[in-house]
């Protein structure tokens, strides 16, 4: 998921995805303990959107509290 798409998301839909993310996170770690993931990079990728969600969400944030 490109940083563009999660900007044009509204907040919600962003907090909503956040938790997604983060479950399938948990449940691909799991997986992959219990027997090989067939692309291991995966996890990386997920926690790359995890972490732009969270960079837009902080700016988001921030810009707020200067208004």
């Amino acid at each position: 998921m490109k940083q563009s798409v999660i900007k044009e998301m509204v907040t919600n839909e962003l907090e909503e995805l956040l938790e997604t993310e983060k479950s399938r996170l948990e449940k691909m770690k799991v997986n992959h303990m219990v027997s090989p993931l067939e692309n291991p990079k995966q996890i990386t990728f997920t926690r790359k959107i995890i972490a732009r969600i969270n960079t837009e969400l902080r700016f988001r944030e921030l810009k707020e509290a200067q208004n």
